[in-house]
């Protein structure tokens, strides 16, 4: 029988969270047809092979090769028309598989579907958003490390909302988001420039310019532990993650007389990409 639903999973040296992250899913899918494949990059801890039960297909990268890469890596190995990427340090903790899915199939507009992703301490992880004009960009840059509660930080996250309820929305975390492959084959996947980070907002810009429906909904809750395959390496993300807001800028937003703010956004990440890793050497790793 012909999977309803593959399950992409990019690891990188994520130690049990990756074995809890597949538990998880078994536990989740129903009567889903399912196909699971685990799209490691070089991981040296064991991670991987620890994670391989049968019925997952492992693809082992003999370098890091990003997110982008590799998940349009397991994307290309599925078959199935709907596929969930997820990331290792998420695990499945409320609502269904099936439930998404069928959410899917209501909404044959919807290109990608972001879920309800939670903190390990309940909080709620802002997974669906906005996606800010210049100024709010900056402000939220610059100021939401040190006043996470700043207004522009509130609007870009959505703060205002419980995410208790469906809604079409700007963009969603690739952390825990179900694509649908026809929407995919009519846009094309991942920009593979991005190495990490903000290939998720590329993709569902993409989609929204091409018609597509950009959705959240709260049938299935995911505990997403932030961060696992980079811990002791905050300063060198911070300038992954400058470099990806700026390839977003360059392909998405520079236009007409917006080119000439190029050099001003470039530097305005770079001190921004400054800043965070000395923050970043100031906390334990």
């Amino acid at each position: 029988m012909d999977p309803d639903l593959a399950i992409v999973v990019v690891n990188h040296n994520t130690g049990d969270y990756l074995a809890r992250c597949i538990a998880s899913i078994a536990s989740s899918a129903g009567e889903l047809g399912t196909e699971i494949v685990v799209v490691d990059n070089a991981s040296s801890d064991g991670s991987a092979e620890r994670a391989s039960p049968a019925g997952v297909r492992l693809i082992r990268n003999p370098d890091n090769r990003g997110f982008a890469r590799a998940a349009n890596q397991g994307i290309a190995a599925t078959e199935a028309p709907m596929i969930l990427l997820l990331n290792p340090d998420a695990e499945v903790v409320g609502g269904s598989l099936e439930a998404l899915v069928k959410v899917a199939r209501e909404r044959p507009q919807a290109g990608a579907i972001g879920v309800l992703v939670r903190n390990p301490d309940g909080s709620i992880q802002p997974s669906a958003r906005r996606v800010p004009r210049l100024g709010e960009a900056l402000a939220h840059a610059f100021l939401g490390p040190v006043w996470r509660r700043n207004p522009w930080t509130r609007s870009y996250t959505m703060a205002d909302w419980d995410r208790a309820t469906e809604r079409e929305v700007e963009w969603v975390s690739g952390s825990a988001m179900l694509l649908r492959r026809e929407a995919l084959e009519a846009v094309g996947a991942f920009d593979q420039g991005y190495f990490m980070y903000v290939e998720d907002v590329d993709l569902c810009t993409r989609l929204r310019r091409a018609g597509w429906q950009v959705l959240f909904s709260p049938e299935l809750e995911v505990v997403h532990q932030i961060g696992v395959s980079t811990l002791g390496q905050r300063g060198r993300m911070a300038f992954a993650h400058s470099d990806s807001i700026y390839r977003y800028f360059s392909k998405h937003r520079a236009r007409g007389g917006a080119v000439l703010l190029k050099p001003f956004v470039r530097a305005a990440l770079w001190l921004r990409a400054l800043w965070m890793s000395a923050l970043s050497g100031r906390r334990p790793s």
